[in-house]
């Protein structure tokens, strides 16, 4: 794997926190131990920050697709797919080929496939926003892996309703932005849009 560090310069806009880099903690404790820190640190710091403001406002701001999100903003920082770009145009993408599906098979309207199981048309809607929301991140040159769960959580009419995605992107927005603070923190260039 290559390694998502980067020797900070001026022009990256790095904060002059030379300790806490990881290319440095790496060359004192091995590349594998840091890492994995970093992910357990931030990952954890990152989905309970969203959890617990999802419990203060009561708004479905957590939602399982951001921890393989957490996992790639932190474990690859600098790969495309992490990119902010590709995080926030593949949940997107997940969430309104989710949507469409639900529509197309007339499921919106629907229990979820937890309250009322699996039957034919769940089948259809889950298999038809998984495909569409691949192609169109493809299409769309902004692939983002986790993004294809975030479709099936719609399909499966855990999130059914347009009205749910500002709130589904400010989830992705709260991880996006933390990743980009804590990453920056750490000596990692991590893009403020695209990935170069």
């Amino acid at each position: 794997m290559p390694n998502p560090q980067q020797e900070p310069n001026s022009s990256t806009g790095l904060l002059p926190f030379p300790h806490y880099r990881l290319s440095r903690l790496q060359e004192k404790h091995g590349h594998r131990p840091v890492l994995a820190t970093f992910n357990l640190i931030n990952g954890a710091i990152s989905i309970a920050l969203i959890a617990a403001l999802a419990l203060v406002t009561q708004e479905a701001l957590i939602f399982p697709s951001l921890g393989a999100t957490a996992f790639i903003l932190f474990y690859a920082p600098l790969a495309e797919p992490a990119s902010p770009r590709n995080t926030f145009l593949g949940h997107l993408i997940g969430a309104i080929a989710g949507f469409l599906s639900l529509a197309l098979f007339g499921l919106l309207d629907a229990p979820s496939a937890v309250a009322n199981g699996v039957d034919a048309a769940r089948v259809g809607a889950a298999a038809l926003s998984l495909g569409t929301c691949g192609a169109l991140m493809i299409l769309l040159r902004s692939p983002h892996p986790p993004a294809g769960a975030t479709a099936m959580i719609v399909s499966l009419g855990l999130m059914p309703h347009p009205g749910q995605f500002p709130i589904l992107m400010a989830g992705v927005a709260l991880l996006v932005g933390q990743a980009f603070v804590m990453n920056r923190l750490a000596g990692i260039a991590y893009p403020i849009w695209r990935s170069r």
